[in-house]
């Protein structure tokens, strides 16, 4: 692992620093969740606007609990391929990759197929296109062509994205207080024919979704700069901006629109600007958005290459040979591809509500077991010097922990019959995994 670990920083530069850091927390977070996901909270609340916001505060709570504990470990093992690391050296090297396996397979191209969907969705709608299947084939396409060409081209893109997103969220929020002209924000918390913990938990596997991808950062620490100062840095700053805003914008949203006209619109941002800024408006949010979902789709195709290349480094994934092959750029294309192409294929489906709630599930059982990591690794190793703590521990891990737990426990006995059997495919495929992991360890022994 250790030898694996050194090739990894021979092949692959540390030239990522706290802005790019930054940019791929927010970038990858900040896509197509503040965007989209209103639209599928309120029709869970039956148009209620009480429960909708409770779930943004919970679901950002959970986050920043989870970025608080998360953040200690990433500090304490700053390697390339994030938890697939952390849960190796603190438990065993079969749950590392467990972790990494279902990043690599499901995770990440589940969410990039997502962003790809919609992106074609969006695209095909606005120029009269009957099929956006091929729109979202050549996003993807695009950012893996783009990534192929080195980490400073993706991580510019990154910043870029990242920046050009703020911008139509910053004029919705400001504009959207100044001239919406007020509806109810926290009553009533559900229609009366809804149940409330079943609409919380449904509610908050939709908001996690929008906060998705704080996570990503972790699997890039072995190719930045100074991963001790950044990485804390980046994880819980980040998720504190992405919390403000996504508060902000979802009563900005309400103050022009109220939830029982939100929960039929698809895209309750552009309906929003272009009822305070105009038709114009409109189609000029509709850019912001598509740029902010090909931003964070980019960086999810960022991340998840690192995870598979960190797999084949340690001799765990099919072809590892290829796949830990680093080109001319310093990027493991292969690795790309590969996240790239199972994407593609997941794409098919045309589901964006589909995809992207299987990622959510899929990952939440190995943030909760990183979660755990810290107190596991308190124990075994007091002795670490630590850059970075969790404050007010062991509460915050406590609490990362039981959100954790609720998330998974909602998906599986709370959120419906289809919910049930999508968290059962996603078991079944990670598990999946072990067989694989223990022929090609033979095959590599």
């Amino acid at each position: 692992m250790e030898q694996a670990d050194k090739t990894a920083q021979r092949g692959m530069k540390k030239d990522l620093g706290l802005a790019t850091a930054i940019s791929v927390v927010v970038g990858c977070v900040i896509g197509a969740g503040v965007f989209f996901k209103p639209y599928a909270i309120y029709q869970l609340t039956g148009g209620a606007p009480g429960m909708g916001m409770l779930a943004w505060i919970v679901g950002g709570l959970i986050s920043l609990f989870g970025a608080l504990t998360f953040a200690e470990v990433a500090v304490l093992i700053p390697k390339t391929g994030g938890m697939v690391a952390y849960l190796s050296k603190t438990f065993d090297d079969r749950l590392g990759f467990l972790a990494g396996w279902m990043q690599v397979v499901i995770f990440y191209p589940a969410f990039l197929a997502g962003y790809g969907v919609k992106v074609g969705t969006e695209l095909a709608a606005y120029v009269g296109l009957r099929f956006a299947l091929p729109v979202a084939l050549v996003v993807i396409a695009s950012l893996v062509a783009i990534n192929c060409f080195g980490s400073k081209a993706a991580s510019g893109m990154q910043v870029v994205s990242t920046a050009c997103k703020l911008i139509p969220l910053a004029l919705l929020i400001v504009f959207g207080f100044v001239r919406g002209t007020g509806n109810p924000v926290l009553t009533p918390l559900v229609a009366p024919d809804k149940s409330i913990p079943g609409v919380l938990g449904s509610t908050l596997l939709a908001v996690l979704f929008a906060f998705e991808g704080w996570t990503n950062v972790g699997a890039l620490a072995g190719e930045m700069k100074n991963p001790a100062r950044d990485l804390p840095r980046a994880i819980v700053g980040g998720v504190s901006i992405i919390m403000a805003v996504y508060v902000a914008i979802n009563l900005a949203y309400l103050q022009v629109i109220p939830a029982s006209e939100l929960m039929a619109l698809e895209s309750p941002a552009a309906a929003v600007a272009q009822k305070v800024f105009g038709p114009v408006g409109g189609t000029l949010i509709k850019v912001g958005i598509i740029i902010s979902v090909i931003g964070a789709g980019n960086g999810f195709l960022l991340s998840g290459s690192r995870v598979a290349y960190h797999l084949a480094e340690r001799r765990t994934m099919p072809a590892s040979e290829r796949l830990a092959t680093i080109n001319h750029a310093h990027v493991p294309a292969n690795s790309i591809i590969l996240v790239g192409t199972l994407a593609c294929v997941y794409s098919l489906s045309g589901e964006f509500d589909l995809l992207t709630d299987l990622g959510v599930f899929s990952c939440w059982v190995f943030y909760t077991l990183t979660f755990v990591c810290v107190i596991r690794l308190r124990h075994t190793h007091p002795e670490w010097h630590r850059a970075y703590k969790v404050p007010l521990y062991p509460v915050v891990p406590a609490l990362a922990i039981a959100g954790g737990l609720f998330v998974i426990a909602s998906q599986l006995f709370m959120s419906g019959q289809q919910a049930l059997l999508m968290s059962l495919f996603s078991v079944g495929i990670t598990l999946a995994g072990l067989p694989v992991y223990h022929m090609v360890r033979k095959r590599y022994a």
